[in-house]
């Protein structure tokens, strides 16, 4: 099939890739913990600019559960919607299509993650008209009370702080291969649940919340790219830093 290694060529390729994590890992001073292996960062970059059924579908799944989450105001829910969302692979594909200037990558990721929000927003408005028709959910519920989801339609500067904070953990848990970091991440910024609260707000119609939930999504998807893009160009700043220190390197 066409785009598919064959067995001798793949096997050629993660032999490739372990070699260049081995040598990462060799060279770089310290725990091996602190090596970048670049060549396996933008191969799994360009995978996931890849606008696949099963990413759609994530993105579909947390962003219902993240709906019914802030009706029902509880943030156990929304923190299963944050882990389910695979909002986070478009975003680090985006950063590093920046920092090595491949305009058609990066233009490629970000559609994917624009696309995967309107779509899982799409879906979500109607499970929502669905859940009413069926007595299940009321608009009361959304107009109520909720001092314990407020907070995602109602974005301050804090919101972009912990966007930023985030979106720096999140770049040094996957070039470490940190994965228990990585999941902290994905549970400490409410992307999956503001789009989750815009959806439902424009299912009923109530302007303010949905335009608060919109500008909670916008700062944290652009305090997390710019991080992630800044992290990356001090990591390649630092590699390239001890590469010509080290003669043996280059």
């Amino acid at each position: 099939m066409a785009g598919r290694l064959r067995p001798g060529r793949a096997k050629e390729a993660g032999s490739h890739l372990a070699g260049a994590a081995i040598r990462a890992e060799e060279e770089t001073p310290g725990d091996p913990a602190d090596a970048v292996v670049w060549e396996q960062l933008e191969q799994s970059a360009g995978e996931e600019t890849r606008l696949s059924i099963t990413y759609l579908c994530f993105m579909i799944v947390a962003t219902m559960i993240a709906g019914i989450g802030v009706m029902l105001d509880q943030p156990i829910l929304i923190v299963g919607a944050m882990v389910v969302g695979p909002e986070f692979g478009p975003l680090v594909a985006l950063c590093i299509g920046i920092v090595t200037r491949r305009r058609q990558s990066a233009t490629r990721a970000l559609g994917t993650l624009v696309l995967g929000f309107a779509v899982g927003m799409a879906a979500t408005v109607i499970l929502t008209w669905i859940l009413t028709a069926a007595g299940l959910l009321h608009e009361s519920m959304l107009i109520a009370e909720r001092p314990l989801t407020s907070f995602i339609w109602k974005p301050d500067a804090l919101s972009w702080i912990v966007g930023f904070l985030a979106g720096i953990a999140g770049m040094l848990a996957l070039t470490s291969a940190k994965s228990g970091a990585l999941v902290g991440v994905l549970i400490s910024v409410t992307t999956i649940p503001a789009a989750a609260n815009a959806a439902v707000a424009l299912a009923y119609w109530v302007p303010s919340e949905a335009i608060g939930s919109a500008i909670q999504l916008v700062i944290n998807l652009s305090a997390i790219a710019v991080a992630g893009t800044l992290t990356l160009l001090v990591l390649r700043a630092r590699a390239e830093q001890l590469a010509r220190r080290s003669p043996a390197r280059a």
